[in-house]
C-alpha cells in the first residue's frame, strides 16, 4: 500500500434532520452532531502530525449559512456552528505552526440534492431566493473556488476566519 502526505483537508460532511424545537428527538440530535463533528476531529487528528512535521497545512471546515438561524434546523445549525468554533480554536492552537484553519459557510447552492428538494418554481425555491439579495443560488464551482483559495499559499495569512459564500444572505435583507 502506498502512503501519501496530506497538506490539507476539507471537512465536508452533512446530515440534516429537520425538526421543530418541540419535536427534537435527542437520538436524532446526537446523530446529527456526531456525523457532522466527529469526522472533522478524527481527520484533522490523523493528518496533523504530517502537517506539523512539514510546517505547512490547511484545514477548511464546511459550515453553513444556517448557523445564523433557520427554523427546523436546531441540530444542524448547532453542528455547523461548532465547525466554525473548531476553526477558530484550532487556528489559535496551530497559529505558529504554518497550518491555517478556516471555515466556509455556503448559502443556498444549486446542487442536485438542493434541486430535488426545491424544484424550479416551488415554494421552497421562492423562499430561498427571497433570502438572497443577489437573487440567485450559488453554484458549486463558486463554493469550490473559495475552498481552493483557502487551501492555497495565497491564504497563508488568513486563519480562524469564516467566509460566507451566500450572495449576501448573511448581511441582511433587502426589505422587510
Amino acid at each position: 500500500m502506498r502512503r501519501h502526505a496530506f497538506d490539507g483537508v476539507v471537512n465536508n460532511v452533512a446530515l440534516v434532520r429537520p425538526q421543530r424545537l418541540g419535536e427534537v428527538v435527542l437520538d436524532d440530535l446526537d446523530d446529527v452532531l456526531a456525523l457532522n463533528l466527529h469526522p472533522a476531529v478524527q481527520t484533522v487528528q490523523a493528518l496533523l502530525p504530517g502537517m506539523r512535521a512539514r510546517g505547512w497545512g490547511r484545514v477548511v471546515n464546511i459550515s453553513s449559512l444556517t448557523i445564523l438561524g433557520m427554523t427546523q434546523r436546531t441540530a444542524y445549525a448547532a453542528a455547523k456552528a461548532a465547525l466554525v468554533s473548531f476553526a477558530r480554536s484550532w487556528a489559535l492552537e496551530l497559529a505558529g505552526t504554518g497550518i491555517t484553519v478556516n471555515a466556509v459557510a455556503p448559502g443556498p447552492t444549486e446542487t442536485a440534492l438542493f434541486r430535488a428538494n426545491n424544484p424550479p418554481g416551488s415554494a421552497g425555491e421562492k423562499r430561498y431566493l427571497a433570502s438572497v439579495p443577489m437573487g440567485r443560488f450559488g453554484k458549486p464551482h463558486e463554493i469550490a473556488a473559495t475552498i481552493e483559495l483557502l487551501l492555497s499559499d495565497a491564504a497563508a495569512f488568513m486563519t480562524g476566519q469564516t467566509l460566507y459564500v451566500d450572495g449576501g444572505a448573511s448581511i441582511g435583507k433587502l426589505a422587510f
